[in-house]
């Protein structure tokens, strides 16, 4: 199997010169358990930190990190690469690209500001113009607390009113004039008093606590579900954002806040129609499912959440890539830090999942895996190197290191067709 390579360069801190290849295996086996093999550069360009590939044409996609441009590169031969077209403006630190299923367009996600922007693509592949959707909020600023607090006691207060003979009449006014909620489910009566006096009491303990560090907006990948949808993460304000495309721009069509602080980074797409949601700093994967009946891109809410691993420790360790085996029986994530692999087993048809092992990752910084039937490539990013380690697909156990080669600073790992 042929891999792209993304990785830092010198504007990075990286020693990456480009776009790389990777040989993983034997050349007529379509499998990546065998000799490894970095064979140079396809395409010299700045830190291109992520690589995505165009759906049926020889085109693929960067994220130039450190320029916070985006730029298409065509395919001239068997193992290079070329311009197509200049970089493109997107954001402070870009660090993701993701192309549609269609071909008609790519989603980058900027780290520095926060934005996410959508390119249209021509007929051959080649970026237009970028169309920056609209930025988010802090869903824990005193601001929307306050604005959540308030909407808790407007509540509260209706369901006094002696017209309301039912709770189920309460609930249907209370979605007519957009309820808070605690969670997934709304509060009514006494439970809806309470939690505005909580909300009130935490808003004054914020303004009177010392200053905390500003939180900022983190755009950090986006992914393409099924409907036309679009998810993408937001690691500083802990939020899943969903969009549709109207007229060539993105638009928001629900957002769903996770725990704060936590951060969400990656995100991956289980067959089952569960979105799994890996967080960076609180070491977990939420699942996310939309409710029955709902239409594109609106009743997201979080249904279960599970730790990566016992051993794993906030604040030390950063969760990176999440990726599943090839019967999507098993969830496995990257942990930099301690350098580890996480498995999880799916349950309850993709409802859930819950750690199974934790194994040593054979990497310094794994900042990208990707599963190939038996086979776990991991990228290294400071110890400059691919790993191959043994996947035991009935168990999720991944096992030890097969292969290793040197690769300079690497990123992103990308299946060749």
């Amino acid at each position: 199997m042929r891999f792209w390579v993304g990785g830092y360069t010198a504007d990075g801190e990286g020693s990456a010169e480009g776009i790389g290849v990777l040989h993983a295996g034997a050349p007529d086996s379509a499998l990546a358990g065998g000799d490894l093999a970095f064979t140079g550069v396809a395409a010299r360009t700045d830190s291109p930190s992520w690589v995505a590939a165009h759906p049926t044409l020889d085109v693929l996609y960067v994220a130039q990190e450190a320029a916070g441009t985006v730029q298409a590169f065509t395919r001239t031969g068997e193992e290079t690469f070329a311009p197509l077209g200049g970089a493109v403006d997107a954001g402070d630190f870009v660090c993701h690209v993701a192309v549609a299923p269609t071909g008609d367009a790519v989603i980058a996600s900027c780290y520095g500001d926060g934005r996410v922007v959508r390119f249209a693509l021509d007929a051959r592949g080649a970026l237009g113009g970028p169309r920056i959707a609209e930025g988010a909020e802090d869903p824990y600023s005193d601001a929307a607390q306050q604005a959540r607090a308030a909407d808790v006691a407007s509540l509260a207060d209706l369901s006094s009113l002696a017209d309301l003979s039912s709770l189920a009449d309460l609930s249907s006014l209370a979605g007519m004039i957009g309820a808070a909620a605690i969670g997934d489910l709304p509060l009514f009566g006494a439970d809806a008093q309470a939690a505005a006096d909580a909300q009130a009491s935490d808003v004054q303990a914020s303004e009177a606590a010392t200053e905390e560090p500003t939180r900022v907006s983190r755009s950090h990948q986006s992914r393409f579900l099924p409907g036309g949808v679009i998810a993408t993460t937001d690691l500083g304000f802990d939020l899943v954002r969903f969009w549709t495309v109207r007229g060539g721009d993105l638009h928001e069509t629900q957002r769903v806040t996770l725990p704060r602080g936590c951060g969400p980074r990656h995100t991956v797409w289980h067959p089952s129609g569960h979105l799994y949601v890996v967080t960076e700093l609180s070491l977990e994967v939420f699942v996310l499912a939309p409710e029955p009946g709902s239409r594109p891109g609106e009743g997201w809410r979080v249904i279960s959440a599970s730790p990566l691993a016992g051993e794993a420790s906030p604040g030390s360790d950063f969760a990176a890539e999440i990726a599943l085996t090839r019967d999507a029986e098993y969830a496995l994530v990257g942990i930099r830090g301690s350098n580890t692999i996480a498995s999880l087993r799916v349950r309850d048809g993709g409802a859930a999942v819950v750690p199974v092992a934790l194994a040593d990752s054979g990497v310094d910084w794994p900042r990208h895996h990707v599963v190939e039937r038996d086979t776990v490539l991991v990228a290294g990013q400071l110890s400059n190197e691919v790993a191959a380690l043994s996947l035991d697909e009935r168990t999720g156990a991944v096992g030890r290191v097969r292969r290793r080669v040197e690769v300079p600073s690497p990123t992103c790992l990308v299946a060749a067709p």
